[in-house]
């Protein structure tokens, strides 16, 4: 069994990554560090057996009790603490982003890459079962030659909540570096490398000092365009995903049922986990002849499962941490692109 420190117990530690650890076969959930009194009780109620750390230097100071590291604390301290588990020669798991920055990024996957310690980042989105199925379609050539993709993650949440670490830029809070960070990943997993991006950054929610309306143009070296947004403003919801082919165009409405399902207390694995009804699946064809299509099942347990199988048999990670630094490059250039109001070449 592969012991896990899990750094974080807020919304990412307690229902994104906890239950996944608790079910995936090869991890053991041994210990939490929380300092906060009513999450260390939670982390009692949740995992009774589970030792609860005050510190992260409780991990740092004895390294040989642990075999894996999972990092779900605010982005400002992913850096931080990664080099640290780093230098204590611990695998690490980093939830998104690995850093605020390309250049932060690249310089810990180097530190990882010099002391020989797996390094990844939990991209999860990568097996929400929308994004599965479009990998399908494109695979298997059901769209013809892909186009041109747009791609969402709306939300109607008017208010700034008050104290949320989200929302503050020291933080590095803002919706870019939250869900752009997932939407730029999937464009290149889809689609690959990008060649220039054009972008629009906001922040529009009054009393906001962080961005939470975003949208991102970016082409890519083979031709096609993604359109990305992100918004907390989103009074009326668009599609999920919109994929336009030559021969054929897909289209889904809503989000993965994973997060809803973790947040009520249901378990990786337990009949239906990840599953679409019918109703809920996207739409396949062109013109008049458009069809239901069936949405393949969500299944974040299969990053842990990854971890597993790369720090037991040598496989490749699930997430090469590369990955998050030519996502983390594409998000600079947004930036440089809102601010600069011209398309930005990479």
């Amino acid at each position: 069994m592969l012991r896990v420190a899990l750094l974080g117990y807020g919304t990412g530690g307690a229902y994104f990554h906890a239950p996944l650890i608790a079910a995936v076969e090869g991890l053991q959930l041994s210990a939490v560090v929380t300092a906060n009194p009513s999450r260390r009780a939670q982390v009692h109620c949740d995992h009774p057996d589970v030792r609860v750390l005050a510190a992260p230097a409780d991990v740092w100071a004895d390294p040989d009790a642990f075999d894996l590291v999972v990092i779900t604390t605010p982005n400002a301290t992913h850096v931080e603490l990664a080099a640290a588990a780093i230098d204590a020669g611990l695998a690490t798991v980093v939830d998104k982003p690995l850093a605020a920055t390309a250049a932060e990024a690249q310089e810990l996957v180097d530190r990882a890459e010099a002391a020989n310690v797996p390094l990844t980042t939990y991209q999860n989105r990568r097996w929400d079962g929308d994004f599965r199925t479009l990998r399908r379609l494109i695979s298997d050539g059901s769209i013809g030659r892909p186009v041109r993709l747009e791609s969402r993650f709306d939300r109607w949440r008017p208010t700034v909540p008050e104290g949320a670490w989200k929302e503050k830029p020291d933080n590095a809070g803002g919706i870019l570096l939250d869900l752009g960070t997932h939407l730029v990943d999937q464009a290149l997993v889809l689609f690959g490398p990008v060649r220039s991006v054009y972008a629009e950054i906001e922040a529009r929610r009054p009393g906001a000092v962080v961005d939470d309306d975003v949208f991102l143009a970016l082409t890519h070296e083979s031709g096609v365009h993604s359109h990305l947004w992100a918004s907390t403003l989103a009074g009326q919801l668009a599609p999920r995903f919109r994929l336009l082919g030559d021969t054929a165009a897909f289209v889904s409405w809503g989000m993965d049922p994973q997060e809803a399902a973790l947040r009520a207390g249901r378990k990786p694995g337990s009949p239906g986990f990840g599953e679409r009804p019918a109703a809920e699946w996207g739409t396949l064809g062109a013109g008049d002849a458009v069809r239901p299509y069936r949405t393949l099942s969500g299944e974040y347990a299969r990053f842990y499962e990854g971890v597993v199988a790369a720090l037991t048999t040598g496989a490749p990670l699930p997430v090469d941490p590369r990955d998050a630094v030519h996502t983390l490059t594409v998000l600079d250039a947004a930036r440089h692109s809102a601010m600069e109001r011209r398309i930005v070449d990479i």
